[in-house]
């Protein structure tokens, strides 16, 4: 299957993460480098590193760059070490980083990587496949209380003890192998009418199920601080979210580093010596428009944050 990468809010990001054309820039979320090829292409001798947990992402970026002629330099590892991965190609600093945030198209088109509530598939939901935790491991491992605090807090899910209990109950008889079983499951402990509303019923679980086999949320406050200091002075870090619960920790974390102050609001002036490191570009979320919606639906939960290095 080929890794096909649809990029979401192209213009907008492009318009808002390019600031020197010749600098240096990060696509810590490189996928089918979609985002990439084009940032490359408003470059005037710039350089571009992509960063993917994915081997098949890296080898399918690598391949389309090359046919580009984009000097793209991908690295397989995480975007939560920036640090060290700029550290290790000596690049002090850059000009500007996006972030692309959750599941790619392709991971989620493609059945045998069991990301997709919609196809059959082996559980996996891997980002990384040397790892070994798996969607497998947490579906029949985790204890009945271990999978309720995933599905509520990753998928907040009204029905997650529900969720939780029939999936305990079923496994007595036999693992759960496959992303069809667990759908089943998950209709069988949502009541009728509450599935007939809201969207796919298994949405939220798998939703969830994701984010804790692949550590999503983990880093990703410390990831965004480490970004915007990697950033040169009038650098732009650009965080383009899909669901509630990263766009609550994009949101608080860049405005804990436009406003740090942490002084008592009764004070006349701030004694904390805490300065702004951040000025936010984007007050409000940059959404998709009306053509991008008909075009690619998955944009449709888009939102687009940027700040700027002061």
């Amino acid at each position: 299957m080929e890794f096909v990468h649809q990029p979401v809010l192209l213009e907008e990001v492009l318009t808002n993460l390019v600031t020197d054309r010749s600098g240096i820039y990060v696509d810590g979320t490189l996928g089918g480098a979609g985002h990439s090829i084009q940032l490359w292409k408003r470059l005037n001798g710039g350089r571009i590193i992509g960063i993917d947990r994915d081997a098949e992402a890296i080898a399918a970026a690598t391949a389309r760059s090359q046919r580009e002629g984009c000097p793209l330099t991908a690295v397989k590892d995480n975007f939560c070490n920036i640090k060290q991965i700029l550290g290790r190609l000596g690049v002090e600093k850059v000009n500007g980083i996006l972030l692309d945030l959750g599941v790619s198209s392709y991971q989620l088109d493609n059945p045998q990587r069991g990301f997709s509530y919609m196809q059959d598939a082996p559980l996996d939901m891997k980002m990384d496949q040397s790892q070994f935790l798996s969607a497998y491991e947490v579906v029949n491992e985790y204890s009945e209380w271990e999978l309720y605090r995933v599905i509520k807090d990753y998928g907040e899910e009204n029905w997650a003890r529900r969720i939780a209990q029939i999936i305990v109950q079923r496994r007595q008889k036999g693992r759960i192998e496959t992303t069809g079983q667990l759908v089943e499951i998950i209709n069988a402990a949502i009541p009728a009418a509450a599935r007939r509303s809201g969207g796919h019923p298994a949405k939220r679980t798998f939703q969830a199920i994701r984010i804790e086999v692949n550590g999503e949320l983990t880093c990703l406050e410390s990831a965004i601080k480490d970004c915007v200091d990697c950033l040169t002075p009038g650098g732009r870090l650009c965080v383009i979210t899909f669901h509630s619960l990263e766009d609550r920790i994009v949101k608080r974390t860049m405005r804990e580093l436009e406003n740090p102050c942490v002084c008592p609001p009764e004070l006349p002036k701030c004694v904390c010596g805490k300065k702004p490191v951040v000025r936010a570009i984007t007050r409000k979320p940059v959404t998709a428009g009306e053509e991008e919606l008909a075009r690619n639906s998955r944009s449709q939960s888009a939102k687009l944050r940027v700040v700027e290095k002061i």
